[in-house]
């Protein structure tokens, strides 16, 4: 009689990871049954750093909640806080100049490069290549600074608002931002030679954590980990918001379903990135960089839906309004949950040693899950 993958039997031996920081790149704790080297089972404790974002938005008014999302996914704070700020607008109908529409894409761009940087140097990092951390923290770097300077922060700007961003751009920013696009395009190569195209890197990552799209879109995995299956769901393409629609830009897919394929679309939308941002630097619109809006601001009675695409995949806000000033309720749909849920499938039947390789191509942020 063939044992089957998933149940526990006499032998079988259970060991912790997590949840400490090093193991899991946030306070995860997975508990995995193990035959031999083989896993049976992948079963997530979470909770860990759960500190009820949503019901804290309940006692904070439209322009204090928005800020508070950037402590989920801090690696797309911008973005987070870009959604939130959406959703506010479509309830109070206001139109957002050309001008603010334009620096928010740019900004929500140079975070999904900087997010994936750090991705790819840990993701080396994990497999035991040390050098490529360094190559990538000398190109996040130089976008944290142009950050930095202009929002007066490098990880939680608190940059976006109700009608547009908080102040104008930097009078530095439009050079600096071409600077970095000439360092990342004659370093780009560097990825590809340490990484991309080592024979020791493909050999841990094709053929490991198989996941069909069915199974992509049946668990709800959006973003890379489910365009790595050739699922297309890019918000910016199929729900487009501020000017993406008017951009000329490819939505990433790929066709592998395993880690490989996972890795090569985030290598590939930094690519696309640095061509949304090329098309826009030279082109910032002249005029306001924030709509007038009350210093008090009341939803309308109703419900309020706005989903964007973060460096992980879709996040989805909805408000519900009473009329009053702070909402009612408020629940975030965010990638990573989804994302994460899916480890336990792709995880089965293969090797302990190779877990690493498929936590690692699902870009895991803890706080984005626990919330």
């Amino acid at each position: 009689m063939v044992e089957e993958i998933g149940t526990t039997s006499e032998g079988d031996l259970i060991i912790n990871v997590g949840p400490q920081h090093p193991a899991t790149h946030g306070v995860l704790h997975l508990v995995i049954t193990l035959n031999g080297e083989t896993i049976k089972k992948v079963e997530p404790h979470l909770g860990y750093i759960h500190r009820s974002i949503e019901k804290m938005c309940e006692s904070l008014t439209y322009r204090q909640f928005i800020y508070v999302t950037s402590r989920m996914d801090y690696l797309s704070a911008h973005i987070n806080n870009h959604g939130c700020a959406l959703c506010v607008e479509k309830g109070l109908q206001v139109e957002i100049p050309a001008r603010a529409q334009v620096i928010r894409v740019l900004m929500d761009e140079l975070t999904r490069i900087a997010s994936h940087e750090l991705w790819w140097g840990a993701m080396a990092m994990d497999l035991g290549a040390f050098t490529p951390f360094f190559h990538a923290f000398r190109e996040r770097e130089t976008i944290n600074d142009i950050m930095e300077e202009t929002c007066g922060a490098r990880l939680t700007m608190n940059y976006m608002v109700p009608g547009g961003v908080m102040q104008d751009l930097h009078p530095m920013f439009q050079k600096r931002v071409k600077d970095f696009l000439v360092l990342y395009k004659r370093k780009i190569h560097e990825y590809d030679e340490l990484l991309t195209g080592n024979i020791i890197f493909q050999n841990r990552m094709k053929g490991v954590g198989m996941l069909d799209p069915a199974d992509a879109i049946s668990y709800g995995c959006t973003g890379p980990t489910a365009r790595g299956s050739g699922v297309r769901c890019d918000v910016r393409k199929f729900a487009p918001y501020e000017v993406y629609d008017k951009l000329d830009f490819e939505e990433v897919t790929e066709q592998g379903c395993d880690s490989f394929a996972r890795y090569m679309v985030r290598i590939r939308e930094m690519q696309q990135s640095v061509r949304i941002i090329e098309q826009l630097i030279d082109n910032i619109p002249s005029g306001d960089f924030q709509a007038k809006t009350k210093a008090v601001l009341k939803l309308p009675k109703g419900e309020f839906y706005q989903q964007v695409e973060t460096a992980r995949g879709e996040l989805g806000i909805y408000i519900v309004s009473e009329g009053g000033t702070t909402p009612y309720r408020i629940k975030f749909r965010s990638p990573g949950f989804s994302n994460l849920s899916v480890l336990d499938h792709i995880a089965r039947g293969s090797k302990l040693g190779d877990l690493v390789a498929m936590m690692g191509t699902l870009d895991l942020v803890i706080p984005d899950i626990d919330r």
